[in-house]
């Protein structure tokens, strides 16, 4: 082994390596006994492509270019299309229409206009396609609501369900007669509290009147289904814990009661942890302290049989017919499309989502480590030591290391292989992935301890995380960094600004002004910050005192800032005011600008760019030299 600096190894895991080959797997469907799914590919430009795999084991691409299937209600999108009997139904990111492709070509259902679609169901007693829409025709705050497509050529649209601010998930029963759907409110997020309804479809597709089952403004429900038998079933918080519950001939009883997690956060549509194998079993992940496990319930006993797998990172479940499908990854393997087949007890890949091979020799595992934060509590986190097969750093030395915040910040770290972590580790660095609190996976009210405490609670965790691992005798005290984006970066500009901890960071579309995000950003999360800082403008002072902006005289730290220029969730304004800002305090500072690129970076020369300017920046900071030609970035003040 070679004795080199910390953060200057040589690595295989470049930027190149990265984004070449590599695709985002998303949105499972089963049909027909062929496995759909959704591929962002950087190398198209970050386009999402339909793929299709047949019983025969071949793999076909469906939607040709220009088509992105891909859709923005709420923003984040999801839930982008949907297959019944072959034919698919898929909204296309640069109209927003709806699509049908079958084998005689690709044509528009849905009328041109300011409008959205996402989350689809196909209603073949009534031949109607059923979604959310989201209507932007308007003056002011965009218009959601459950409406029916009609499938008869004629581009007509018909709403079903309208009245509540937001709606999802909507499904059939198995005889089409019945549908289930959620519904919430300001300033509800959908794992604040959501509704639950039923109702019967009228002989002309319309709904009959409905009736509430489950929810409500402190309770979470999460992925309604309908079983092969027609009971209705669903995932709630209410005993704190997301477990699943059953409703049929207007009875509701518990079908797991558990101290686990069979829900998460609905960012997006068509989220699910869930599906029966058949009339009796459900395949299903459950998420226990922040690792996720495979297990089938026998509904007959009730009993919880968790499976045997090396999978700690699942979504997207699909099962019919004696098999499921889902997507999951492991500490040791990139994101896959998985199928089990319950006759033989295995498991299949049936698409990676990297074809890369890398000595595991240079592969970091994670620790999962909990240490005690502030209020006497305690939080949680995944711990990377740096690793490499050729070198190690001098004895006497300490690795720096890298924080890593989560986006949302409802949401959460996972142990699934991250090349974008291992890029760090097996250059020297170590890494920690913080579940700080108000991460889900440990329960509702670990959920909550950021309700009211955003920019405190999370800071605390990061930093108490960063000085943890310090004293442990396993990190540099004096080279701390910390990133994160979006809501993440949120995190970090505020640990940089209110912690005298990190000696640098890297904030990605990160929020600087959360003021100016109420003000500003759409409708989905427009309410958001009610519970986790408060009413605005009644508040307005807590707003202004915890935004990094208004506090840069206590920011001394290097920061990097990367922007998509076209983001409509934290918009550009937030960046370039930091960034204008450190420049006259005369602070170290970068700005990275990306035309043509919203909230989050899909396409492949700018995610290549972001690692190594960051790298770039980082060895600026600390004082070490990059092992290859990385493109220099300009650092003011430096």
């Amino acid at each position: 082994m070679k004795q080199r600096i910390f953060g200057s190894w040589e690595s295989p895991i470049t930027s190149d390596l990265i984004v070449s080959g590599a695709s985002e797997l998303q949105e499972i469907t089963l049909d027909e006994n062929h496995v759909y799914w959704l591929e962002g590919r950087p190398t198209e430009g970050g386009r999402n492509v339909l793929v299709k795999r047949t019983e025969t084991g071949e793999v076909i691409d469906l939607t040709p270019q220009p088509f992105n299937v891909r859709t923005r209600v709420h923003e984040y999108g999801g839930g982008a299309y949907t297959v019944k009997n072959g034919v698919v139904y898929f909204s296309n990111f640069s109209d927003g229409r709806v699509y049908r492709l079958t084998e005689q070509g690709i044509e528009p259902i849905t009328p041109d206009g300011a409008y959205r679609y996402a989350d689809f169901t196909v209603d073949t007693v009534h031949q109607q396609l059923i979604c959310v829409r989201e209507d932007h025709t308007g003056s002011g705050e965009a218009v959601n609501a459950l409406v029916a497509i009609a499938l008869d050529g004629s581009n007509t649209v018909r709403v079903l369900v309208e009245g509540s601010d937001f709606y999802s998930s909507a499904r059939i029963s198995p005889d089409g007669l019945k549908m289930a759907w959620l519904a919430w409110n300001h300033p509800n997020m959908p794992w604040d509290g959501t509704e639950l309804f039923e109702a019967e479809f009228n002989l002309d597709g319309t709904l009959s009147q409905a009736i509430r089952v489950a929810g409500g403004k402190e309770e979470s429900v999460f992925q309604p289904e309908w079983s092969p038998l027609g009971d209705l079933y669903y995932v709630s918080d209410r005993t704190n814990w997301w477990n699943l519950y059953r409703y049929a001939q207007g009875r509701t009883e518990i079908v797991v009661q558990k101290a686990v997690e069979f829900g998460m956060p609905q960012w997006v549509f068509g989220m699910s942890t869930y599906g029966f194998l058949d009339e009796f079993t459900i395949f299903c992940t459950y998420n226990d302290h922040g690792q996720w496990s495979l297990a089938m319930i026998h509904l007959s006993t009730g009993e919880l049989q968790t499976l045997d797998s090396h999978f700690t990172a699942v979504r997207y479940v699909r099962a019919a017919q004696g098999s499921a499908c889902f997507i999951g990854g492991s500490p040791t393997m990139p994101t896959a499309i998985v199928r089990y087949v319950r006759s033989h007890n295995e498991f299949t890949l049936l698409r990676e989502s990297t074809q890369l091979m890398i000595d595991p020799e240079f592969l970091s595992i994670p620790e999962v480590v909990e240490f005690p934060t502030s209020f006497d509590r305690t939080a949680y986190g995944f711990f990377y030591a740096p690793a490499s097969a050729e070198f190690d750093g001098p004895p006497t030395d300490r690795p720096p290391l890298i924080v890593m915040c989560h986006g949302g910040p409802t949401s959460a770290a996972s142990t699934t292989f991250h090349l974008h972590i291992q890029y760090w580790t097996s250059r020297g660095f170590a890494v920690l992935d913080v579940n700080y609190g108000g991460s889900t996976g440990y329960g509702r009210e670990y959920r909550q301890r950021l309700n009211g405490n955003w920019g405190i609670v999370d800071v605390d965790d990061c930093t108490n995380g960063a000085l943890y691992l310090v004293q442990r005798g396993d990190v540099r005290s004096d080279q701390l960094a910390i990133r994160g984006g979006s809501a993440g970066g949120y995190t970090t500009l505020s640990a940089l600004t209110f912690r005298d901890v990190f000696s640098a960071g890297a904030s990605y579309y990160g929020v600087s002004d959360i003021e100016l995000l109420a003000k500003e950003t759409h409708k989905f999360e427009s309410r958001y910050m009610d519970s986790m800082v408060g009413p605005y403008p009644e508040l307005r002072d807590v707003y202004v005192a915890r935004s990094p902006l208004y506090a840069l005289d206590q920011l001394h730290a290097p920061v990097i800032f990367f922007q998509g220029l076209d983001d409509k969730i934290v918009l550009p304004n937030q960046a370039e005011l930091m960034v204008e800002g450190l420049r006259k305090k005369g602070v170290p500072v970068a700005y990275v600008a990306f035309e043509g690129e919203g909230h989050g970076f899909r396409k492949a020369d700018h995610i290549k760019k972001t690692l190594d300017a960051e790298l770039y920046f980082y060895s600026k900071v600390f004082g070490f030299s990059v092992p290859f030609d990385a493109e220099p970035v300009e650092i003011e003040n430096l």
